[in-house]
């Protein structure tokens, strides 16, 4: 990991660019920390650029309660190399939609299968080096971003003690065996009238999931529609899981 910026905010949270290879990635910790932060590694559906006001409002709600929080680019997105095979599923993908038609197994398969393939090692290279960070220690909390690579690292990285997943992406069918070997606190949320998100398979995915903790907060609204609240909530679910 290489630091290549920092800045200190106005509300004194620390705010440091890194790469890790050819990974760009954003590190804030908490300005007034006294003792090594918790850490909530901050998923997302790709670009950090065009992620980066909605992911910083989300890492200074986080700082806010004492936790660090990073994230990473995700393959194929922002300024990393592009995929051929990922840039044709997602236009197969945007033909169905438009066309109003099912978008079929085949396409989610090509579209986040490769996808959670080759993030997952990355995230979790990630938290190797996060983790050997003096001022952070202790739990590691995942939130957001595409929920298939949540579910795969909620199974394979140990280090991960909660997780908040977003139900507003596709999920191929494969992923909803892994969801049963989930057994980490969750907490999920589902936007009722996601324009791209198939209700029901949300539901479906919800029981799927092996937890004997998993919490559903569902809302009326669009796919940006995420009550406030949902913020404040969620702190106090990686309170309790990561203190």
């Amino acid at each position: 990991m290489r630091f290549t910026s920092q800045q200190r905010l106005d509300d004194g949270v620390l705010e440091r660019r890194f790469t890790l290879g050819e990974i760009p990635g954003l590190l804030w910790t908490p300005g007034s920390a006294s003792a090594p932060a918790p850490l909530i590694l901050l998923g997302h559906p790709g670009g950090l650029h065009r992620m980066y006001p909605r992911l910083l409002a989300r890492a200074r709600h986080c700082a806010a309660e004492g936790f660090a929080a990073a994230t990473i680019e995700l393959p194929w997105s922002g300024d990393r190399p592009r995929s051929a095979a990922a840039e044709e599923a997602r236009a197969d993908l945007r033909r169905a939609l438009e066309a109003g038609e099912p978008v079929g197994d085949e396409i989610v398969d090509r579209l986040v299968l490769p996808l959670v393939e080759k993030a997952v090692p990355e995230w979790r290279a990630a938290l190797d080096a996060l983790l050997s960070l003096p001022e952070i220690g202790g739990r590691v909390g995942y939130a957001g971003g595409v929920i298939s690579i949540g579910i795969r690292l909620a199974v394979v990285e140990p280090r991960i003690s909660a997780a908040l997943l977003f139900a507003g992406s596709f999920v191929p069918r494969t992923m909803f065996e892994e969801a049963r070997q989930v057994t980490i606190p969750l907490q999920v949320l589902l936007q009722w009238d996601d324009e791209g998100n198939d209700r029901q398979m949300a539901l479906n995915l919800f029981d799927a999931f092996g937890t004997n903790e998993k919490t559903l907060h569902a809302n009326m609204g669009g796919h940006t529609g995420v009550p406030q609240f949902e913020g404040d909530d969620g702190n106090r679910f990686f309170v309790r899981h990561l203190t």
